[in-house]
């Protein structure tokens, strides 16, 4: 494809400022799209794009020694010997690279059923959910987020919760070539905020909440309100629908944002005397899991058996029912697909067999945490044990505030590191602490009774603490990490599992005689 075929896809707030043409002239053949100037292969167009510790504009030189057909970037070094190659210096790299790469394969998704799903919370538990409802419904269905990508037998690793563009677009012109015809992918607020859905169109939008979190990126909750509220008013098919939880607080300024665009609104609520379509009618959630009576947009009513535990999960049921209703799939497959939805990984995940109990769980906002101790809390036959921490280099401000939802709903609490980074982990527990004044500060060897906390900055070691503190009925909830293997210290991701601590610390147990 020619670069000024590619070139055509921008939109005129970010239209090229300068091309600078090599000896290959002012319109070379493109072969690849790149942004990782070490993967840069003859014919490619590389983007040098900005990242919060890696610039791509450092390494321009290197692209083109390894056969770069051209650059886009937003900075054009007059001193740069372009050889062949030809340059396009454009406003903003990062969001020329998503209309590009949208165009270079081909629109992808418009030949799908996309899927866009938003909030603070409770993503992955719903797309999981969808993908199991479509696929109980016949359709082929991939699913993008923030565990993996997956679809027919493929299976990768998520770097992000909503990948790059460029990867992105790839990744549904891989599905549909595999034969799908449907996508369900999770939409973060950092993607929609930097770019990368531009040239996606979704026939399905849904949101689910919003709560604090990534204020370290926005700044504030509107600023964070006003990305999510993008998926709606930019992103969304002209003719799509848009699923909507107005039992949220900013769920009344998602609807409008959906119809101010013209699409059709399915609103989703919990209230059985709400006017909404889909309303929740009845529920009941046991740690064997939850059953639900939804009253369905046709004056139908539905009962579905749902795997997944916490009274939260029906938030993400409703929304799910709504997407599936909103893609005509009948009831008894809506039922089926809920019935057989696989446990999420890391979303109260229940760890071993034996006693005490062990749940895992990737809660790491305030409102997360404080409804997944809420939702536990009735069902614990003894004690509910908290372990749980703060990431470093992000919001400082939700430290407390995630504290303080822990001291209201737990009996004993350990503080401790999620992913520090940068920061130092004795100040992050500072922060953390000063949310902790309801509890009795004791010593990690003085752990026992009821309302006391505990700092141990070791992760593994305070896993082992609440185990060792634990007594046959008490139940353990290791917070904040969920599915993922690693722990960012420093600059360094380090192998670390929650699950594989936890089930390490039942194997000491039951070696020490102790029940597990």
């Amino acid at each position: 494809m020619r670069l000024g075929d590619l070139l055509g896809a921008l939109p005129p707030h970010n239209a090229p400022l300068e091309l600078r043409e090599g000896a290959a002239g002012p319109d070379p053949v493109v072969r690849g799209l790149v942004y990782d100037s070490r993967a840069v292969s003859p014919g490619d167009a590389f983007f040098a794009l900005r990242g919060a510790e890696v610039d791509g504009h450092a390494y321009l030189k290197q692209a083109l020694e390894l056969g770069a057909a051209a650059l886009v970037l937003e900075e054009l070094p007059g001193d740069l010997e372009l050889g062949e190659a030809a340059a396009v210096r454009v406003p903003d790299a990062r969001r020329a690279l998503a209309p590009i790469a949208a165009r270079f394969f081909g629109e992808p998704s418009r030949e799908l059923d996309l899927i866009g799903v938003t909030g603070t919370n409770g993503k992955t538990s719903t797309t999981y959910l969808v993908e199991s409802i479509l696929a109980a419904h016949g359709r082929s269905v991939g699913l993008i987020g923030t565990i993996e990508l997956r679809y027919a037998e493929v299976h990768e690793r998520a770097t992000n919760t909503t990948p790059e563009s460029l990867d992105l677009q790839r990744a549904l012109r891989a599905m549909r070539t595999a034969g799908l015809d449907t996508v369900v992918m999770e939409v973060s607020s950092h993607g929609l905020d930097q770019g990368r859905v531009e040239g996606c169109r979704f026939a399905v939008a849904a949101f689910i909440n919003l709560t604090q979190d990534h204020l370290d990126h926005h700044g504030d909750m509107d600023t964070y309100r006003e990305a999510k509220l993008s998926l709606m008013s930019k992103h969304l098919a002209p003719a799509g629908t848009a699923v909507v939880n107005v039992d949220d607080a900013s769920g009344a300024a998602f609807v409008d944002a959906a119809r101010a665009h013209g699409a059709t609104v399915l609103r989703v609520s919990r209230r059985p005397e709400s006017d909404a379509e889909l309303r929740l009618l009845e529920a009941e959630v046991s740690l064997e899991g939850t059953r639900a009576r939804l009253a369905l947009p046709d004056g139908d009513t539905l009962d579905c058996s749902l795997p997944l535990l916490g009274d939260f999960n029906l938030e993400n049921l409703l929304v799910a029912a709504g997407i599936a209703t909103a893609l005509g799939v009948p009831p008894a497959s809506l039922a089926e697909g809920v019935r057989c939805c696989p446990q999420v990984p890391g979303r109260i995940e229940l760890v071993g067999e034996g006693r005490p109990g062990v749940i895992v769980d990737y809660a790491h906002t305030p409102d997360a945490i404080d409804k997944l101790l809420a939702a536990l809390r009735p069902l614990c036959r003894g004690r509910l044990i908290a372990v749980f921490g703060c990431g470093g280099d992000r919001d400082r401000a939700k430290r407390p505030l995630m504290a303080e939802a822990v001291a209201r709903h737990a009996d004993l609490v350990i503080a401790t590191s999620d992913n520090p980074r940068t920061e130092d982990p004795a100040g992050i527990l500072d922060d953390v602490e000063a949310g902790l004044a309801t509890l009795e500060a004791v010593t990690p060897e003085d752990l026992g009774g009821t309302k006391r906390y505990a700092r141990i900055a070791d992760r593994r070691r305070a896993i082992e603490a609440a185990l060792a503190a634990a007594s046959d009925g008490d139940t353990v909830v290791i917070a904040g990490k969920g599915h993922e293997d690693y722990q960012i210290v420093g600059r360094e991701k380090l192998p670390f599992s929650d699950r594989d601590e936890a089930l390490r610390g039942l194997r000491a147990r039951r070696a020490a005689g102790r029940p597990s």
